[in-house]
């Protein structure tokens, strides 16, 4: 998803360039300036922020930025849009713009480089067939990232702030809540973009940790734990750790080790919390301390 401004605006602003909209990058521009605001506010850009957008798109939400923050960076994988982009910011001296796929963005560097390395805030209305890859770069680069305000798809927002128990929560709401603390801040209809996406949207924070709510010894070890617990999640949770490929953790052990957590061997990973997730791996590597038999 890119930003933009008001239908008309929108609509001229395609037309004189003769732009045709990408289905490959999931442009879908918002045209709701009230959505726009909402974006901003709950970003809490103050002049002192320097912010990076991902998709800025035509460059309405990236003006709206650069109104308040002291910096902005702007990266658009588009070649096709940055001259428009060139234009529409021209009155603008804070904004740097990248032409770069935000996969392959070296995070760390634009903090370095525009904030002298301080934490840098994101904001983003994000294409919603790469959602979950850009959220998790931005998570897992631990660059520092003070918070991530995102437009995403309503039912990836669901599974980002789920809690255990319910269906929507799985491997990424475990993922996002060990790294961040997330929250829903606002509904989008789809009729607030040109075009009108097939889904309803929402936007969503991201504050970050400065050190997760859980201690693990090897993070990769511990979702690894987490994926083979959801990729088979109608099984209980030894089931699921021993069917796994690259796991095969004997069920007994896994038995084992949820009995000293106080869990039945029948639960299911769809009802632990991140805390007994963490306690689960913690006790599975303790028990094979001294043997060659790796959990991941």
């Amino acid at each position: 998803m890119a930003g933009s401004g008001i239908p008309q605006t929108t609509i001229e602003i395609l037309r004189k360039y003769d732009f045709h909209i990408q289905k490959k990058y999931g442009q879908n521009f918002l045209v709701d300036t009230g959505v726009l605001d909402r974006i901003v506010e709950a970003a809490e850009i103050g002049r002192e922020d320097c912010v990076l957008e991902i998709g800025p798109g035509l460059g309405t939400m990236t003006r709206c930025l650069a109104e308040r923050a002291g910096r902005v960076a702007a990266v658009e994988i588009d070649r096709n849009l940055i001259p428009i982009l060139e234009e529409t910011l021209s009155g603008y001296d804070n904004i740097t713009l990248i032409n770069n796929d935000i996969l392959k963005v070296d995070l760390d560097g634009i903090a370095g480089e525009m904030n002298g390395g301080r934490p840098v805030k994101v904001v983003a209305n994000l294409p919603y067939y790469i959602t979950t890859p850009i959220i998790m770069k931005l998570l897992e680069s631990r660059a520092p990232l003070q918070s991530i305000t995102v437009m995403v798809q309503k039912e990836v927002a669901d599974r980002m702030q789920a809690g255990p128990g319910t269906k929507d929560y799985g491997a990424l709401s475990l993922a996002v809540q060990y790294y961040a603390r997330p929250e829903i801040v606002a509904s989008v209809p789809p009729n607030c973009f040109i075009p009108r996406p097939n889904v309803e949207s929402a936007v969503i924070r991201l504050t970050g940790y400065r050190e997760p709510p859980v201690q693990v010894r090897d993070e990769a070890e511990f979702f690894a734990l987490i994926r083979a617990a959801f990729n088979q999640r109608r099984k209980t949770l030894t089931n699921a750790l021993c069917n796994a490929q690259g796991l095969h953790i004997p069920k007994e052990r896994t038995a084992q080790a949820l009995c000293r957590l106080g869990l039945e061997p029948t639960v299911r990973g769809e009802a632990l919390t991140l805390e007994q997730f963490a306690a689960l791996a913690e006790e599975l590597q303790e028990r094979q301390c001294g043997s060659q038999e790796p959990i991941s």
